[in-house]
């Protein structure tokens, strides 16, 4: 109780710090007694071999790359066209760019969340006219005007962790977003290698066919000429001819081949078809592989790749979402009040008599709701169970990924070791053909079968070393090669 200036006594100041004080107390106990409820996360790990099943052959050899390695695996091709081309992938791509929205989107829920951790201010103020009916229940007609302003605020008190575990997940599924955004980037930087690659194979075959129908062309001039001079028959004539021909009809659908490669390389690095046409004009030969790639053990592997991190973070979200389930089960604590000013006039709106508040700890819990928040506690438990389960699915995924690329490896460099002899003996038997062909020791029918069968081992071979170093792009792709660790959840630092 207080006095005013006037002499009178007014209740309302005692009554008032009677009530802080309670509010306090409430909160001090509250926030002392605050627990998290639901389960508590523990992190996984991949259960991976110790050593890989595949023998390591090839160039391969056993040893941890190091990170920068690994981020700029491109450059042991010494290719400066492609180095070119992954470092613009960056910038460009549009699959990157929605990625990088996806996090940013991440991170804005995850503020969403914390905010619920603070207290909420609102300010209002209105003017109201209104005229009471003459004919209701007081039995007078009155207009009047009605002026108030002031403040509502509020805070729910997170006793049992029901925001925390809100929080917890938001963060989980922010840094899940991180580890999303690199596993684009990883698959982003081997499809554009993949399809750098096949325009350097399309370029090689094209080559090939091309020297292959220039011989043929001297072969069927040669002919035509010796027919004219009745040396040989028609036969022979033809037989060059469709021969010529046939090796022509190869060169649209190569040429096809190779516009629709240029063309998803341009959009890969967000430009329009034909917008690298000129860039990769110049016919250049297929990348080199490397003498050898270091392979690191497979845990080691498993830990590196973006996508089993994802599918990690993934299940440490969604069992935070568990205890956001588990909260509803027990009571909520709100702390409302209200502060303002009310009056019939603007004149008298700012005196101390038009004060008014209210203050009060208000207390629910749901005691009967026929048993839906704990079918929402087990629809969220099953969705964790799901999480585990897919991330086990992806960590054995990406084993037999890595483990079939390593087979693909090294054989594909033992077919190109038969290939070579094969294209070798091919030639011989070509020039011993044509040789006897021109002594008349055989007919044509020979010089054709030899000139196909070498065009075709040319192409085999060509197809062979753009495989052989697509497999080395697939290698590096599988232990999640194209990106370095930081300590931002979400940023990418890749270094360009």
């Amino acid at each position: 109780m207080r006095i005013d200036k006037s002499g009178k006594q007014d209740s309302s100041g005692g009554v008032g710090y009677f009530m802080l004080g309670v509010i306090g107390a409430v909160m001090v106990l509250a926030v002392a007694g605050c627990m998290t409820v639901g389960p508590d996360y523990s992190p996984v790990s991949p259960d991976a071999p110790s050593q890989w099943q595949t023998e390591l052959q090839g160039g391969l050899v056993q040893g941890d790359a190091s990170p920068e390695t690994l981020a700029k695996w491109w450059e042991c091709l010494n290719d400066d066209t492609l180095s070119s081309l992954e470092s613009r992938v960056a910038s460009g791509n549009l699959e990157l760019k929605a990625a990088r929205a996806r996090l940013m989107e991440a991170r804005a829920l995850r503020g969403v969340s914390r905010s619920k951790l603070f207290p909420t201010l609102d300010v209002n103020a209105s003017a109201t006219e209104f005229r009471t009916s003459k004919n209701g229940t007081t039995g007078v007609g009155v207009e009047k005007e009605l002026y108030s302003a002031g403040f509502d605020a509020g805070w729910e008190i997170d006793l049992f962790g029901g925001v925390r575990r809100s929080v917890e997940a938001s963060q989980a599924s922010l840094e899940a977003a991180g580890e999303d955004l690199r596993d684009v980037m990883v698959s982003m930087l081997a499809e554009t290698a993949l399809n750098y690659i096949e325009v350097r194979t399309y370029q090689a075959r094209l080559a090939a066919t091309k020297a292959s129908i220039k011989a043929q062309e001297d072969v069927y001039l040669l002919n035509k000429s010796r027919f004219e001079a009745g040396m040989i028959s028609e036969l022979a004539m033809q037989q060059s001819l469709y021969g010529l021909e046939r090796s022509r009809a190869a060169v649209p659908t190569l040429e096809a081949g190779l516009s629709a490669s240029e063309n998803r390389l341009a959009v890969l690095l967000g430009e329009k078809p034909g917008a690298l046409n000129a860039e990769l004009e110049e016919v250049k030969p297929i990348p080199v592989l490397p003498a050898t790639v270091a392979v690191g053990m497979p845990a080691e592997t498993m830990r590196n790749r973006p996508d089993i991190r994802r599918a990690e973070r993934q299940l440490a979200a969604q069992t935070a979402l568990v205890g956001v389930a588990v909260a509803d089960l027990y009571p909520k604590l709100h702390l409302p009040g209200s502060i303002g000013l009310q009056s019939v006039s603007t004149g008298d709106l700012v005196n101390s008599d038009s004060r008014m508040w209210s203050v009060g700890p208000v207390v629910s819990w749901n005691i009967f709701d026929a048993g839906a928040i704990r079918q929402s506690i087990a629809v969220q438990s099953a969705r964790q169970e799901q999480a585990l389960v897919q991330y086990d699915s992806t960590v054995l995924q990406a084993l037999n990924e890595v483990e079939n690329v390593l087979t693909a490896y090294a054989k594909e460099q033992n077919r190109h070791t038969s290939l070579s002899s094969a294209i070798a003996a091919a030639r011989r038997a070509e020039e011993l053909a044509r040789d006897q062909y021109k002594a008349g020791l055989v007919d044509f029918t020979n010089v054709l079968d030899t000139q196909q069968a070498l065009l075709s081992l040319e192409n085999d071979m060509a197809q062979n070393e753009g495989t052989m170093v697509s497999n080395l792009v697939r290698l590096y792709k599988a232990m999640g090669g194209g990106w370095i660790a930081d300590s931002d959840g979400g940023s990418d630092k890749r270094k360009d």
